[in-house]
């Protein structure tokens, strides 16, 4: 009797477990009526030969990140309007924002993790159904956030895929040179043209990719990381900025809140850069108007002109980017729009050109805004 207990017994833990292993590999897809609208909210100047810089502020939720085609489908929109415009050649520089790629650990999970409101409850959803991935990367997870480091690096190959195929695909299907906002790696690198990824630490990195859609350079590292994501994401001061050559001009990339540090400004300066595309993500509703947070963990904010409450975010952010800028190169910040469960994007692009700030006019949604050289 006991043996046959046992036997049954042993006869439900296995359907237990072949039954949760079918149902982690279960990943429907439902259906998702998108906002493909984009309003223009600056354009300065007039068409030259020297090309324009096109940014585009997307209004982006979970449910776009379920499979890829969804996520392209709504970039290629806006870009798509854009074209109508006029404003796509063969010299525009496209600029998407800060961490447009990081949400692409969410791609092809469960229905469950894209209803929750609770970003920490979209972690739990993860988490059940990826086990062995996620027990795999806490093993080898660093910094003092390990659970949001493991999220990243469990889905680190198939990002970096899916980054490389959706932003160079953007580049080659419109002609543009794109600065595909950042993505969030271990030790990135590209190799024969193709993203990689390494075993090190996180990253908050940049690809730009040239009109044919081939990579151009190597990863562009954020130097000075912010906020909560400094707990797990390294400083990338080891590999300083880069210049990349453009049909538009010489282009540098700073991600974030680098662009307000003086001293990066000057490397690209160094570099002979002539414009700037700084990829920003601020994230609480209603920070834009409210009181500058500063950067309280990075001991180079110590050094800047302004204190944490002095000013707004917005005014911060413009004069910061701008007071930092030695050679006066063209530069223009955009920033991350949507809500990601319980995180609120929002800001408001603007850009430098010729000694002036150029904002933006305020409307919601999606935003474009463009900057003739």
């Amino acid at each position: 009797m006991r043996k046959l207990l046992l036997s049954a017994l042993a006869l439900i833990v296995i359907a237990a477990l072949c039954g949760y292993g079918f149902w982690t590999e279960r990943r429907p897809t439902g259906h998702y009526l998108s906002d493909l609208r984009i309003d223009l909210v600056m354009s300065e100047g007039v068409p030259t030969e020297h090309g324009n810089l096109l940014g585009i502020e997307p209004q982006l939720f979970p449910s776009d990140y379920q499979n890829l085609q969804r996520l392209q489908r709504k970039l290629s929109a806006y870009l798509e309007q854009a074209r109508a415009r006029g404003l796509i050649n063969a010299r525009t520089i496209v600029i998407l924002p800060e961490h447009i790629g990081t949400w692409l650990w969410a791609r092809g999970e469960k229905n469950e993790l894209y209803q929750v409101p609770d970003r920490r409850e979209a972690w739990k959803w993860l988490e059940l159904s990826n086990p062995v991935r996620y027990g795999l990367a806490m093993l080898g997870a660093e910094g003092d956030d390990r659970r949001s480091d493991a999220h990243l690096r469990m889905k680190a190959e198939q990002m970096a895929s899916d980054y490389q195929q959706v932003f160079g695909n953007l580049a080659k299907e419109f002609g543009v040179t794109l600065v595909a906002g950042s993505i969030i790696l271990p030790s990135p690198y590209v190799e024969q043209g193709t993203l990689h990824v390494g075993s090190g630490a996180l990253y908050n990195s940049s690809l730009v990719f040239a009109g044919d859609g081939s990579v151009l350079g190597q990863p562009l590292r954020q130097q000075h990381p912010d906020s909560e994501v400094r707990r797990y994401i390294s400083s990338g001061i080891d590999q300083p900025p880069q210049v990349l050559q453009t049909p538009a001009g010489r282009l540098g990339v700073l991600i974030g809140s680098d662009s307000w540090y003086p001293s990066n400004q000057q490397q690209l300066a160094n570099q002979s850069a002539q414009i700037l595309a700084n990829p920003a993500f601020l994230g609480g509703k209603g920070s834009w108007n409210g009181p500058w947070r500063g950067n309280r963990h990075q001991p180079l904010a110590a050094s800047l002109p302004i204190k944490p409450g002095e000013i707004s975010e917005a005014q911060a952010w413009q004069q910061l980017t701008r007071s930092a800028n030695p050679s006066g190169m063209s530069s223009m910040s955009v920033f991350l729009h949507g809500r990601f469960w319980d995180v609120v994007a929002e800001g408001q692009g603007f850009a430098n050109h010729a000694g002036l700030n150029l904002q933006s006019s305020s409307a919601n949604g999606a935003r474009m805004l463009n900057l003739w050289l």
